[in-house]
């Protein structure tokens, strides 16, 4: 990764070593062509909404995703308000961090509810004009986390039409990466990003394969199912995108993105849909994902911690609410951040529902 300091030191010997090394470091490092990619990003994020027309006496359950600290950032809490008690849940299968409240009789139509974040993102580059930044060490991943990645989802399958494309389109790849490298390829080619209409938005990688437009689930959904297919375990990731030029501001929706796994490097990012709408780095999301997201869940076809009585979630990155024992998608939501030392946005209403 750029940026790398080598610090001075008396022994003239050991400096003439550093001094013929730092350019070899510099040559390796990742290319951005855009003049507001950084390495890092710190900046707080603030998460709101509000549960809306509660039938007064009804059971209210109401599940808040939280982003939790990885590889690629570190995260803290700041505050937390709630008009209902919160307990933290971790969820089994992708290990997603859940906010949980509920009241066996509500008392009131409006219940409000708060997360306040510190973070400090980085650019997570694995791949430089496709072939990795440095010689392999990847840790190999468990066998059954792989495993889970190879399966379909409700709206991703591994069958069917993304498959037959995926034998077309890989064929003449001799290894796994050019499989993956030639799928990137064909979804950047063929699919528009798009919000008009309906039907977009679901991560439906049929839908998808025929209208060949759609957002981020949509670009994704079809490059997992045609990874998955040629036995490339993919996995799905969501939160929230930062503008690049901006230091504060509101976020209307979420962001998604993906990684795809192969056994000599490890789980190697890709954004698709950001290469669409910057095609200036289209080599750049081969392999890499800057700084300017914050990442929040993993995984479609969820199922809760407490488990829910609705359906498993498409994704979940929007609060999930049930009353009577049903989805309650009466729920204004609110998100902005600003750049650690940036002056906060003065408070505005939330929006109503989802956005994209």
């Amino acid at each position: 990764m750029s940026g790398r300091v080598f610090h001075v030191v008396a022994v003239s010997s050991i400096v003439l070593a550093l001094a013929a090394v730092a350019p070899l470091a510099h040559a390796q490092s990742p290319k951005s062509t855009d003049s507001e990619a950084k390495d890092s990003r710190h900046f707080t994020f603030h998460y709101a909404f509000t549960v809306k027309k509660v039938p007064a006496g009804e059971r209210l359950r109401v599940w808040i995703p939280l982003a939790h600290s990885d590889d690629f950032q570190n995260v803290k809490v700041t505050a937390e308000s709630a008009d209902l008690s919160l307990k933290q849940f971790r969820q089994s299968e992708y290990g997603n961090e859940v906010l949980y409240a509920q009241t066996a009789k509500a008392d009131k139509a409006e219940y409000k509810f708060s997360v306040d974040y510190d973070v400090e993102r980085r650019e997570h580059v694995v791949l430089v004009d496709g072939k990795p930044l440095s010689a392999p060490h990847a840790k190999s991943a468990p066998k059954v986390e792989l495993a889970r990645f190879l399966e379909a989802d409700r709206l991703v399958p591994i069958t069917g039409i993304p498959a037959e494309i995926a034998v077309e389109q890989t064929k003449g790849a001799a290894t796994q990466l050019e499989k993956a490298k030639y799928i990137y390829e064909y979804v950047f080619r063929t699919m528009k990003y798009d919000k008009t209409g309906t039907g977009w938005g679901h991560g439906d990688t049929l839908w998808a394969c025929d209208s060949r437009h759609g957002n981020c689930t949509d670009f994704h959904s079809v490059f997992i199912s045609m990874a998955r297919s040629q036995k490339i375990p993919a996995k799905f990731q969501i939160g929230f995108p930062l503008p690049a030029d901006k230091t504060s501001a509101e976020i209307p929706g979420y962001h998604c993105w993906a990684e795809f796994y192969v056994d000599s490097i490890g789980w190697i990012p890709v954004d698709i849909s950001e290469a669409w709408k910057h095609q200036e780095k289209h080599d750049y999301f081969f392999g890499a994902h800057d700084a300017n997201r914050f990442q929040f869940t993993e995984g479609r076809d969820l199922k809760l911690t407490p488990a829910q009585d609705g359906p498993p979630l498409n994704y979940f990155v929007y609060p999930y609410v049930e009353v009577a024992g049903k989805e309650h998608a009466n729920v204004s939501i609110g998100f902005s951040f600003e750049d650690a030392g940036t002056k906060p946005l003065a408070a505005s209403a939330a929006h109503q529902g989802p956005a994209f």
